[in-house]
């Protein structure tokens, strides 16, 4: 396939940034900037508080578990790579992850402390995905606990969440684990898959791999090729797709309506993750990681009128939600990395470039730090869905990735 160049640019540069002496310099300093964002994003009750836009901790909102996963994983990929002070923020989100956020009556984690305290909210298999990572990614870092941690969370995993009939992830359930949710998401899924890959890299498994392999077949290969490479994100329990969920709710932060391109995007960079994971691969997987990409920039980018990518598509690939997220930008960045390593292409080279003249320009936010969470129509700071700047996990991500090969996961490639 032929991807078109970025518009403006009338031919592909030559060369690649991976043999950039200063461009790997600029993204190791960006990496170290990101981190230095907050002095203390702890949370008195244990684990990682919200951040507000300087990045001052927000005492007063929940500890939210799969943020305090976020940042563990993070931090443990910070001490990976030799950071001082990271090492015991890892170890505060473990111990968090072991302690106040696990539930040890019913098993598992709850979704959020209260500023009181009190456990509330679903369990929920996005939740769980991000501690399988953070634990993951704290084995490979030689953390302490972070071996039990890890054994629990897939016990977890594959005891409420794994559904090996469908073969894929349910979504939700009571703290009791009664009242599951009769909706599946691919969003669940689709971090299910890093967090499965992260795993069967510090264990040795390769069930994991596997599984990972089976949830992207039926989303990616059956669905989405179906679709035009358009992502479906619904699915009711029967796993029939449902493309007018919410219709209502059109910006909803985890379940918006219609289609949402930065996910074409980030489950093309996982789809060529698993391909080099995988002792012997299916072809589909650089296909449909190369369909999703171009669809992405010819589908996505600018749809209207103004540059970046809309949050959502409807059907018709009219935009719903005009909203740009800073994490759609950095999984532009990390899917234009993985698709060059993979193929060389040098119009890929040109969109990678692009994305990041774009987040220079829009996103890094070089006065308060960090990089502005969401973006308005007219490329303005906006808090319409993100209020702050919760974490630091798509934009560190985006500064490692392109510096990688494409498997093993981040952290186990960190450990050597």
């Amino acid at each position: 396939m032929t991807l078109s160049l970025p518009p403006g640019v009338d031919h592909a540069p030559s060369g690649s940034w991976r043999t950039m002496t200063q461009h790997r310099a600029w993204l190791d300093a960006e990496c170290q900037r990101l981190l230095r964002f907050s002095p203390d994003p702890r949370h008195p009750l244990g684990g990682f508080a919200w951040l507000d836009a300087s990045g001052s901790a927000v005492p007063d909102r929940p500890v939210l578990t799969w943020i305090t996963a976020r940042m563990a994983h993070v931090h443990a990929l910070a001490t990976l790579r030799g950071i001082p002070g990271s090492a015991a923020l890892v170890d505060h989100g473990v111990a968090a992850l072991s302690g106040p956020l696990h539930d040890d009556r019913y098993g598992g984690w709850h979704h959020r402390l209260e500023p009181d305290g009190s456990a509330s909210g679903r369990k929920e298999a996005y939740t769980h995905a991000f501690v399988i990572l953070a634990a993951s990614s704290a084995v490979a870092a030689g953390r302490s606990g972070a071996t039990d941690l890890l054994d629990d969370a897939l016990a977890v995993f594959d005891d409420r969440f794994w559904e090996p009939e469908a073969g894929r992830v349910t979504e939700s359930f009571a703290g009791d684990f009664s009242d599951e949710q009769d909706y599946r998401g691919a969003n669940s899924n689709m971090h299910t898959v890093e967090a499965l890959l992260a795993a069967g890299d510090v264990t040795g498994e390769p069930r994991w791999h596997d599984r990972a392999l089976g949830i992207a077949e039926h989303l990616i290969d059956e669905v989405a090729r179906a679709h035009g490479w358009r992502l479906v994100e619904h699915f009711d329990s029967d796993w029939s797709p449902q493309l007018e969920h919410n219709a209502d709710a059109l910006d909803d932060p985890f379940q918006p309506y219609g289609t949402t391109v930065g996910h074409w995007l980030e489950w093309s960079r996982l789809l060529l993750h698993l391909e080099a994971s995988l002792p012997s691969s299916p072809t589909w997987l650089l296909e449909a990681a190369t369909e999703l990409f171009s669809a992405s920039v010819r589908i996505g980018w600018s749809a209207d009128g103004q540059p970046g990518f809309p949050y959502t598509l409807d059907w018709q690939d009219r935009p719903v939600v005009t909203a740009r997220m800073h994490w759609v930008m950095a999984e532009a960045i990390a899917a234009a990395a993985a698709l060059h390593e993979r193929r060389g292409d040098p119009a890929v080279e040109a969109w990678y470039r692009c994305f990041w003249d774009y987040t220079e320009a829009h996103i890094i936010d070089r006065v308060s730090g960090s990089w502005h969470h969401e973006l308005d129509a007219d490329l303005r700071p906006a808090s319409g869905t993100w209020g702050g700047k919760p974490d630091l996990y798509h934009a560190v991500q985006a500064t490692l990735l392109p510096q990688m090969q494409l498997a093993p996961s981040l952290a186990a490639q960190l450990a050597g």
